[in-house]
Parts: structure tokens; C-alpha cells; sequence
């Protein structure tokens, strides 16, 4: 998806040194719908999705590895507007981001898009009551402009690159080294033997999808986490919408965030007793006496970390027809065709496949300020988990740990349209989220034990003792909070300046 022909010269016409109801910074699945609940809600706001790399997709156009597929039920991770119709539950990437670009399509999001800008700095003017922005734009020119309302939807990782752990004397190595967040087109792992380094949901769907044409594929992890085979496809999707139509498919959604939300609570509340259920289900997936208690028992509770879906179970097929392994080790160090191990042991390897997570990101790479006082993120507190204390006019997207990234999103954008509508129906220039006072115990963000989490947990805002300075991992009393808490409750306005700001310079 680009710009249409011609468009280029008028958006930049029209941005430069000029103002916008509204800026969506990113296109993948959030910024993608967020804009369309603009279309949907709140019809005629002037508003620009910028992307900064070449397309759009997010997630679903920069994942190129093999088997690249989505971690989570589709029916509740597609759009609730625009219901995921297939029966497969875990589908393909490419299946992915071909309803992300067709729903743009369809909702007229996709004229709305610039791609290749950057957000660098967004700047709020209380004395304007508009962010000013400054976008780089082909990696090169920059342009300033503003608007009355940013939404940050960039999503919550680098795109520039994976974590990668130091690796001691991986120099001595002479096979390839791959991060999946970039794999190359050129790699060829046919008759290789492949080593992917990781446990997590990245690991688990590369080593079916490499198994096929390896010579041998091993998952070598430090520890191990829980796996859960699931059936790729839900048998209902064939049976309600036929017989009740769109109706039919909300059900079929409406089931899977209940079960979901139940698994979850049981985990929760009965850890022991969802251990050994889970642990029951990987042992009758694999060979009589595989070592279950080594490879797949966590050192963590089911769900204190998110959990790996498997679709039909094939990453335990891959296991037990021979064609992959599990180790559970560390590397001490490599040598031309090995990775040595602190057993004393060692694995050989052609290609090693570092699927060793990625790095959280919430904001992109874009400096945020209020009259010039830079937001140190770290010193803020989020409020209704979608704003900060403090801040005004910007609203993130942030999803859940413990459920698909959709649904907070719907919510938050239902909450966004209703604030505007608010706003303009009020003549409201700004809305501020009021600052905790001290009776409000505050702490680190909660709810996140993962990795890629705790490295970024210096990144992240902080958390209030009680709402609404809390962001919750619960759909369902989201749900219900947000749509009858009071717009107005614990948020400050501001009526629009005396006099008309002015309009930045023409940097051009």
C-alpha cells in the first residue's frame, strides 16, 4: 500500500506548516484500526497516518521467517468491526496482513497513510493547545506541522532490530547467525543443520516450519515455557454465521475472549492444578518417557508469562517424529560448526537462529515534550492504562499481556471517539489526565515478567495504587469501565486560547 499517484506533493502541500485534527503515528494493526474507528465514529476529522518504514502492516509485513504465523485466536484479534470470517484460528502472516491492508481499503484508511515518516519530536504548546510536529521524511527531509490530538500507535517493539544476548565466542562460529526479526531471503536451511536459541512463541513456530526441509532442527533454551497445543481451526465458524449471519460471528467471538478469559483466571487462582493440566497435555503429545519435567516445566505459574499456542500441536509433532529436538542448557561457547554447552555437551549447528525476543518500545524512537520539558516516561503515571498524568491530548496504545492486542485496542478507540466528541461538543482544546495526588501509592508497571518486559521496564510508565491510574488486564471489567466511567472523571479542560495560535513557519 503507497500514497496514490500524484498525492505525495498535495500532502506535503497540505502538511507542511500546517494543522490536522488528528495524527496516528503508525500503520500496523493498531494505527490501522484506530484510523478506521475514526472513519467509523467521528466522520470529517482531518487526520494523517504516518509510517515510517515503507509499508504498511506493522508486525505482519516486517516478519519474513519461516511459518511466521499469529500467536493468538484471530476471531478476537481481528477487528471487532470487521470480523476475522475464516475458520483458521492461528492463521498465516501473510493471510494477516492481507485483512489489515484490505480493511484499510475498505474503510478508506489506506489515502490516508504517508509512508516513510518518521515522527522524530512532538512538542505540546499549552499556550497553542496543539502538538507541533517534527516528521523526517525519506530518511532525510523534515517537515514540521501540528495537530490538535496525537494517537500513538507505533506498537510496542523496535522495528531496527531483535535483542540479542551476548554470545560468548560466537566469533569462533562459521555458520550463519539470523535474528527472525530479520531474516534474510537469500538463507537457505535445506539439509542444514539449524539451532534456534529461545522458547518463546517465535521458537516454537520456526521449528515445524524449518523441520519440513532441515536436516535437523534443535531448540536450545535456557528454560522452558509452557506449550499448549490448540486446534487450528474453530468448527463454529462454519455453523453459527451460516445460521445467524453476522450475529453468528460476534458469538464466535464472545466464545473465544470467555474461554480465554477463563483459562486465564483458573491459571490464576489454581496454578498447581493448571500446571499439572498442562503438563498432562504435553506428555500425551510426545513419546511415552520424554523428559517433560526438564524441557517443558517452567520455572514460573501458567500465565505468569505469556503462554505458546501451537496450532493442531505441530511443534510437538516435529519433536516426536525425530525431526527436531529439545535441549534445555546454556552456551559456553562456540567453535567452527558447534555450540558448546555448560552439560559439557554440544550441538551441531550450520545456522544458529537467535529467537531470543525483541526490544519493547513504546512511544517508536520520537522525543515527546510539554512546553519544551522533555516526558521522561519513566516519571509519568498512566492513566486508564491509554494516557499519562500530566499529558495532554495523546492517547497510546498498549495491548494485553494476557489476551489479544485487539481487544484493548477497540476500546481504547471507543474511548478516543467519545473524548472528541466530548471535546468538540464542549469547545474543549484540551484534555489532561489529573496527576495522582499522594495518597496514590506508585510503582512499577505490573503485570509483565517476560524478558523483553523486564529489559524495558526503565521505559515504561508507573502504575497508581487504584484507578484510574492502573492499566488493567481485564477485557471484561474494561469493558464495563469504560464505557460508564464519566469522560470527565479525574481529567482536566481547557478551553481553546483567547486568541487563534499561530501557524508554525514553512520550513520549506
Amino acid at each position: 500500500m503507497s500514497a496514490p499517484v500524484g498525492s505525495l506533493s498535495r500532502m506535503r502541500a497540505h502538511l507542511d506548516g500546517e494543522h490536522l485534527d488528528v495524527v496516528v503515528v503508525g500503520a500496523g494493526l493498531s494505527g490501522i484500526g484506530m484510523a478506521c474507528h475514526l472513519e467509523r465514529h467521528r466522520p470529517g476529522t482531518d487526520y494523517a497516518v504516518l509510517e515510517a518504514r515503507h509499508e504498511t502492516g506493522g508486525t505482519w509485513s516486517l516478519f519474513r521467517y519461516p511459518g511466521v504465523r499469529s500467536d493468538s485466536d484471530m476471531h478476537t484479534l481481528g477487528y471487532r468491526f470487521r470480523p476475522w470470517t475464516r475458520p483458521e484460528t492461528m492463521p498465516a502472516g501473510a493471510a494477516i496482513l492481507d485483512y489489515l491492508r484490505d480493511t484499510a481499503r475498505e474503510y478508506g484508511v489506506d489515502g490516508r497513510v504517508w509512508l516513510r515518516h518518521r515522527l522524530i519530536a512532538a512538542d505540546w504548546s499549552s499556550a497553542r493547545s496543539r502538538w507541533v510536529l517534527r516528521v523526517e521524511r525519506d530518511g532525510a527531509e523534515q517537515m514540521e506541522f501540528t495537530c490538535s490530538f496525537l494517537l500513538m500507535c507505533p506498537g510496542y517493539y523496535r522495528y531496527d532490530g531483535g535483542h540479542r544476548p551476548p554470545l560468548p565466542d560466537v566469533e569462533a562460529f562459521a555458520g550463519r547467525v539470523v535474528h527472525p526479526q530479520s531474516w534474510p531471503e537469500d538463507l537457505d536451511y535445506a539439509g542444514k543443520r539449524v539451532v534456534v536459541l529461545g522458547s518463546g512463541a517465535t521458537a516454537v513456530t520456526l521449528v515445524p516450519a524449518l523441520a519440513r526441509t532441515a536436516a535437523h532442527v534443535t531448540m536450545l533454551q535456557r528454560s522452558p515455557s509452557y506449550v499448549l497445543p490448540l486446534p487450528s481451526t474453530d468448527r463454529l465458524v462454519e455453523v453459527l454465521p451460516r445460521l445467524l449471519g453476522a450475529l453468528g460471528h460476534r458469538l464466535v467471538r464472545w466464545k473465544n475472549i470467555l474461554v480465554a478469559t477463563a483459562m486465564y483466571r483458573v491459571c490464576q487462582r489454581y496454578p498447581r492444578f493448571m500446571r499439572g493440566v498442562l503438563l498432562r497435555a504435553a506428555r500425551s503429545a510426545l513419546p511415552a518417557g520424554y523428559l517433560v519435567e526438564v524441557h517443558f516445566t517452567p520455572r514460573y505459574d501458567p500465565w505468569d508469562q505469556r503462554m505458546c499456542m501451537v496450532p493442531d500441536g505441530d511443534f510437538f509433532t516435529a519433536v516426536s517424529d525425530g525431526r527436531a529436538t529439545v535441549v534445555t542448557d546454556t552456551i559456553t561457547g562456540f567453535t567452527r560448526d558447534r555450540i558448546q554447552l555448560s552439560s559439557g555437551d554440544s550441538v551441531e549447528a550450520d545456522i544458529l537462529v537467535t529467537a531470543t525476543g525483541f526490544n519493547l518500545h513504546l512511544f517508536g524512537e520520537a522525543t515527546l515534550s510539554v512546553d519544551g520539558r522533555p516526558i521522561r516516561t519513566t516519571e509519568t503515571v498512566t492513566y486508564r492504562g491509554m494516557m499519562l498524568a500530566g499529558v495532554p491530548n495523546m492517547v497510546y496504545v498498549l495491548g494485553y499481556t494476557n489476551a489479544t492486542w485487539t481487544l484493548k485496542l477497540d476500546l481504547v478507540a471507543d474511548y478516543v471517539c467519545k473524548l472528541l466528541r466530548h471535546m468538540t461538543d464542549n469547545a474543549i482544546a484540551a484534555a489532561t489526565p489529573s496527576t495522582p495526588g499522594p495518597e496514590i501509592a506508585i510503582t512499577a508497571f505490573k503485570g509483565l515478567t517476560s524478558g523483553y518486559a523486564v529489559r524495558a521496564l526503565d521505559h515504561l510508565p508507573r502504575h497508581g495504587s487504584r484507578p484510574p491510574w492502573q492499566a488493567t488486564m481485564n477485557y471484561l471489567l474494561d469493558t464495563l469501565t469504560l464505557r460508564r466511567t464519566p469522560i470527565a472523571k479525574d481529567m482536566t479542560f481547557t478551553p481553546p486560547p483567547a486568541t487563534p495560535p499561530e501557524q508554525p513557519p514553512n520550513p520549506a
